[in-house]
């Protein structure tokens, strides 16, 4: 699904001052003959058998659990992670390792040490005031295929990712700050190329 602008604002008041909440999340987003697959296998999951869960986000790999900050505090975000992504060894390596088709997760497993330690720096160097909740790190890499699907659904999805993807495709990989509103729309407040 692509990420779609909003204008709409959720206002509320913290200690006397007047703040504009966002809800933001970090993803690393793929790029590439496996993104167009991973297009591909959406659209043909959601036409055929109806949506599921995945179908409400961009394809990505989850860096860091949403978290709500001012409105104001999101360039200051985007300091902290391209500085992060600055200070972090180069070249990155992000590694497929395969596909995971339970009967309730559709995913595919990703290994990245690297993608890792550079969200740990990000972390420890963006302190808000602001922010409502403490930013949590996914130490479990993956990028979702399908899932909250009926059970009779998983045989033909599983099918359908094994027929539709190719793990070996040529993919880049984005580092992408994004904004949630509703559960549908999204803004995408900046883009980093990670692996070409």
């Amino acid at each position: 699904m692509s990420p779609a602008s909003s204008n709409a604002t959720d206002d509320s008041r913290d200690d006397g001052f007047d703040l504009v909440r966002r809800e933001l999340i970090v993803y690393a987003c793929p790029t590439g003959d496996l993104a167009h697959q991973l297009a591909c296998y959406f659209e043909r999951t959601r036409s055929a058998y109806g949506p599921n869960a995945a179908h409400r986000y961009p394809a990505h790999i989850t860096l860091t659990g949403f978290f709500h900050d001012d409105v104001r505090s999101i360039p200051a975000y985007t300091g902290w992670l391209q500085a992060a992504l600055r200070r972090a060894a180069r070249p990155g390596q992000i590694q497929i390792e395969g596909m995971m088709l339970e009967l309730n997760f559709h995913g595919l497993l990703i290994q990245s040490p690297w993608l890792k330690q550079m969200m740990a720096d990000f972390a420890s160097a963006a302190h808000s005031l602001t922010r409502s909740d403490a930013l949590r790190l996914k130490d479990w890499l993956h990028l979702s295929l399908a899932y909250d699907f009926p059970p009779q659904r998983h045989l033909p999805l599983k099918a359908l990712a094994r027929e539709t993807l190719d793990l070996q495709a040529a993919v880049g990989w984005e580092m992408r700050f994004y904004e949630r509103f509703g559960k549908d729309e999204w803004r995408c407040h900046s883009i980093w190329p990670l692996i070409d």
